[in-house]
């Protein structure tokens, strides 16, 4: 028996990648034979490389797209190799991690599975709640100026014509990513759908015995690929100075891909930041290798996290897993399913209450313990073996 894992661009090693994948070795786990659904074609046996995830022996069906710009726009197209594949192979239901899936709504029972509700962002009539594309900062800066501004208004209008109206209506099921996230979907819908945190990956091994207070080097250490709205401008401008006035010997190590165009010229940037404030407890590391992300996670004493608002966090519960405590912003997933409100990591909101706790972290050998503790207990449920058995039980 098939069923669809429909996503739009799998040649990428994101978390929503990851999500997709481990929802596809659950099905397979499960009796169905997975039909993988992209745009552009891509390499399978990549997923091994980057997440310990064998997709190799699933079919997939392609539209062989080749577009490096108009990403957005992609988007929209998610449902014609869905459809594709229903035609060919007669699958039992399609999960989707996108809403633009109107044309195949009736056709084929559907899971849907929500990162982030994008009506929010692109839908004017849930501009109230705040993350409409010209009022949420990251999204109005990326897309408040012309000609991007362009590029948004005219995909706005697309949107409506291929995104289903109520995920509740459309779909058997809802499932997303966080209580957070779940708490956004229900504010705009009515309903609750189904909370499914995303895995670690399987390459990922929980550390029985982490390094201990006194193994590790003073360092704070960031992860996820060079964006703007991963905030280590902010970090660099508001964080470092700070940090060097209560902790001269401590630095921050900031880890990210830096391979497109615009994640380059990112990167780029905060070094000429550092220069222009002659920081000297900055760390900048480009595309680091899989063995250097590990041994400076495991070696650090916490992990920030500066993304506000964000959906899960990922990179967070990879220094989870090696018992490294978390700092995160008091909004988002992060906040809510990862550090669980200050049960398993800290919280901030301003420069200060970072910095606080950071140096707090550094010198407190009892709270640091505690915490370390409490991250790799919440670390342990978020295993792929145990986000495998939660599929099986749903389908």
């Amino acid at each position: 028996m098939y069923a669809v894992v429909g996503h739009h661009f799998w040649d990428r090693p994101g978390g929503g990648e990851l999500v997709m994948a481990s929802i596809a070795a659950g099905l397979e786990g499960d009796g169905y034979t997975p039909i993988l659904t992209s745009l552009t074609k891509f390499d399978k046996g990549k997923y091994v490389e980057w997440f310990g995830i064998d997709l190799r022996r699933y079919p997939d069906v392609s539209l062989n797209l080749k577009m490096k710009a108009l990403g957005l726009y992609m988007r929209l197209l998610v449902w014609i190799p869905i459809k594709k594949a229903i035609e060919k192979y007669r699958p039992a239901f399609a999960v989707i991690d996108m809403p633009t899936y109107k044309p195949i709504e009736r056709k084929i029972a559907i899971f849907e599975y929500i990162h982030f509700p994008l009506d929010l962002t692109f839908n004017p009539r849930y501009r109230d709640l705040g993350f409409y594309y010209t009022q949420d900062p990251y999204t109005a800066e990326r897309y408040g100026r012309f000609p991007m501004s362009i590029y948004a208004k005219v995909f706005e209008k697309l949107y409506r014509i291929y995104a289903r109206e109520n995920p509740f209506r459309s779909a058997q099921k809802v499932l997303t990513n966080s209580r957070w996230t779940a708490d956004l979907v229900r504010r705009a819908f009515g309903e609750e759908p189904t909370v499914l945190n995303p895995p670690l990956s399987p390459t990922i091994k929980l550390e029985e015995n982490p390094p201990g207070y006194e193994e590790r080097e003073r360092a704070v250490a960031m992860l996820g690929r060079y964006s703007q709205e991963k905030r280590y401008h902010w970090v660099v401008e508001k964080i470092a100075p700070r940090l060097a006035r209560e902790a001269p010997d401590a630095k921050v190590v900031i880890m990210g891909d830096a391979s497109t165009p615009t994640s380059r010229r990112y990167y780029e940037q905060l070094l000429s930041l550092i220069r222009k404030m002659d920081l000297n407890n900055v760390v900048l590391l480009r595309s680091p290798s899989r063995r250097t992300i590990e041994q400076t996670l495991a070696r650090s004493v916490a992990f920030l996290h500066a993304t506000i608002n964000e959906h899960w966090g990922i990179a967070v519960a990879e220094a989870m897993a090696y018992g490294t405590p978390p700092i995160v912003h008091r909004s988002g997933g992060a906040w809510t399913d990862l550090a669980q409100e200050g049960k398993s990591g800290l919280g901030y909101v301003g420069e200060d209450e970072a910095v606080d706790e950071i140096a707090e972290l550094l010198s407190n050998r009892k709270k640091w313990t505690y915490y370390s503790q409490k991250a790799l207990e919440r670390a342990r449920d978020l295993t792929f073996q145990n986000f495998v058995k939660r599929v099986q039980e749903i389908w």
